[in-house]
């Protein structure tokens, strides 16, 4: 029962993010969460806490990442589980050219509904291509 909880939220966190509203999955981290994402690229590295995924989810958004969980798979207990994601993600052009397509796994821990570790794996050179197309059309963040 709690695995399937735990994807239909994800899903449900997913769906948000795609429409542009980070805050649902933004809430299903940690406070002193980590997020690792490998690789060179303006993306990778280590994003310690929650403000540093908070600054990595809007860029997502911003730039117009879309992404689709093909499986979900949850194991363990609510004070200790693991998740892996097999997904797939894009993103377009203001035109409706596809300028980015990869896939991957997401390997996350999560205590008491909170993700407390997460790696993500995907082609870094396609993440790479992408800052490539980026460095010219980027939307900019917003200022405040």
């Amino acid at each position: 029962m709690f695995g399937w909880l735990a994807g239909l939220i994800l899903r449900r966190s997913i769906r948000r993010v795609n429409a542009g509203d980070i805050g649902p999955m933004l809430s299903g981290y940690a406070k002193d969460a980590v997020s690792v994402f490998p690789g060179e690229s303006s993306w990778g590295g280590e994003h310690r806490g929650r403000d540093a995924i908070e600054r990595f989810l809007q860029r997502f958004a911003r730039v117009g990442i879309q992404f689709e969980a093909h499986e979900i798979i949850v194991s363990g207990w609510p004070w200790k589980a693991t998740i892996c994601v097999l997904f797939s993600d894009h993103a377009k052009a203001p035109d409706g050219t596809v300028v980015y397509e990869n896939h991957g796994v997401i390997y996350a821990r999560m205590r008491w509904g909170k993700i407390v570790h997460q790696e993500t794996f995907e082609d870094v050179n396609k993440l790479a291509a992408f800052d490539v197309w980026l460095a010219v059309h980027e939307p900019a963040a917003a200022t405040a």
